[in-house]
């Protein structure tokens, strides 16, 4: 089994979390995605952080496509690894 990681990049973190919630529902996803703050480069200011939403992907399961399409919802996108 592989272990791919797949990394949502949201506009903050209200976003961040509502896409944690929902992973599971629309992907059934059993493990808990972690959330990272990503504050812009040279920026202090929360107000100038994204969040991503990293999650683990075993047996690379998971259509890159369709979570795009999830994370776009939230005006978020899917990094290319």
């Amino acid at each position: 089994m592989s272990d791919v990681r797949h990394v949502l990049v949201l506009p903050d973190r209200d976003a961040a979390e509502a896409v944690a919630e929902e992973l599971g529902e629309r992907f059934g996803t059993d493990e808990e995605p972690r959330l990272v703050r990503d504050a812009l480069a040279g920026e202090d200011d929360a107000e100038d952080a994204q969040w991503l939403v990293v999650l683990r992907d075993e047996g690379n399961r998971l259509d890159p496509g369709a979570l795009d399409e999830f994370a776009a919802r939230w005006d978020g996108w899917r990094e290319e690894p």
